[in-house]
């Protein structure tokens, strides 16, 4: 097949983030695919367009053999307000449609997937699969609007009802709706009157393929020793340091458990980074260590040096229906998870014992927690290793990858 792939924050190569689809996009082009992807100039955790793309509106390149990526302009006001992020959010629809019209003028594609959020890129999808004459997939990889609005980041009630009314017309009008969760599931099918047989559903997963050959040869005591790290229970957090992940949290238990051997590592950037680091500053907390985004690579050392993995997210209604993605890089590392997300996110490490849960927010239980999870390391060792064997079970990204494919090509027959 010829796939097109519509995805606003696809990565550089190296680029630290959520790379699930690179990763897709790699298996497919191995299983013999042909994949074009349509994405943003912007990096989303500088805020910044690179130097590569100055001046420019479109930006194409050979990523790999049988994987082309055209880059179209996105407003670098992403983070600057709501009206910013908005201004972000349309300059990729606009330049997508016509990058997606005429950069990519004259080429045959059989199907297209579109993987959200924003929700807006449904539109860059539906235009393109009307105009070019091809189905369209939407991919749910958070349910938006409902996490904008718990967060905060979206109130005003006329975008709200406008943003129900494209996510409606959204599901309406695609081919077929992949969701990464089984929540999400339940959520449109029984909330959004969505068709269970329009649903699939292919989470995210572990790229086995980086970490096995990594648990191999890395020398863990080594690392550590360098770190700094060798007496040291560190409980490491790995992604974005957004409003969404509230790890001011992270930063009070470390405040709790300054007189233990207990070290907070928080890995990756965002806009709260520079926050969190004023008030470790001000409170004089020597154990929380920050460390800036590093390509995946270089992360999963981190990781596989810790000796619990953090997945953390605001306590609020929404993101109990997500899996967060580093929650599967732990896994994968063969380290107990300390998750701080209720609802699936919990079911699974509950269902693989593969850590423990601690109720988001509540300082109290997450510093019990990590204080059972230190005085039992042979325990927590049991518990990194039956994550592992779980995911290798559930989430290996390779077969996962190939479902995904076949799972479309088997719905394009009925179309």
């Amino acid at each position: 097949m010829n796939i097109l792939v519509i995805h606003q924050y696809f990565l550089e190569k190296d680029d630290p983030g959520g790379s699930r689809f690179n990763e897709m996009a790699k298996i497919w082009v191995e299983e013999g695919h042909q994949v074009t992807v349509l994405c943003g100039m912007l990096n989303y955790l500088t805020g910044k367009i690179p130097e590569t793309y100055a001046g420019l509106k479109y930006h194409r390149s050979a990523y790999q053999p049988g994987l082309e990526v055209l880059r179209c302009y996105v407003s670098p006001e992403y983070y600057s307000s709501f009206i910013g992020r908005l201004r972000a959010y349309f300059s990729f629809v606009w330049y997508g449609i016509w990058g997606g019209l005429f950069k990519l003028k004259g080429e045959k594609y059989d199907v297209i997937v579109a993987t959200s959020p924003p929700l807006f890129i449904g539109i860059v999808a539906w235009v393109l699969s009307r105009l070019k004459r091809i189905p369209y997939v939407f991919e749910v990889r958070d349910l938006w609007p409902e996490s904008a609005i718990d967060t905060g980041v979206l109130q005003n009630k006329f975008m709200i009802s406008a943003a129900f009314a494209l996510e409606r017309f959204i599901y309406r009008t695609a081919f077929m709706i992949n969701v990464l969760t089984p929540a999400f599931r339940d959520k449109l099918i029984t909330l959004k009157k969505i068709a269970d047989r329009k649903i699939t559903m292919i989470p995210n997963a572990c790229d086995f393929s980086m970490t096995d050959p990594l648990l191999n040869t890395f020398n863990r005591e080594q690392f550590r020793k360098e770190r700094g790290w060798d007496d040291k229970f560190v409980v490491t957090y790995v992604g974005v340091h957004g409003v969404a992940n509230h790890l001011i949290q992270m930063v009070e238990v470390a405040e709790r458990m300054k007189d233990s051997s207990v070290r907070i590592v928080l890995i990756g950037d965002g806009v709260q980074k520079p926050a969190l680091k004023e008030v470790t500053k001000k409170r004089n907390l020597a154990n929380v260590e920050f460390i800036d985004s590093m390509p995946k690579r270089e992360v999963m050392k981190f990781i596989l040096a810790s000796d619990v993995g953090a997945s953390v997210l605001k306590n609020v209604d929404t993101f109990k229906t997500v899996y967060s993605n580093k929650t599967f890089d732990y896994m994968a590392c063969q380290v107990p998870i300390l998750m701080l997300i209720d609802g699936v996110s919990r079911q699974l490490v509950e269902d693989a014992a593969c850590g423990v849960y601690a109720e988001p927010e509540n300082i109290d239980d997450i510093v019990e927690k990590i204080g059972n999870l230190s005085r039992d390391a042979g325990h927590s060792r049991e518990m990194g290793q039956r994550g592992y064997s779980y995911a290798k079970g559930h989430f290996d990204r390779n077969v996962l990858a190939k479902n995904y494919i076949r799972e479309i090509q088997k719905r394009l027959e009925i179309v």
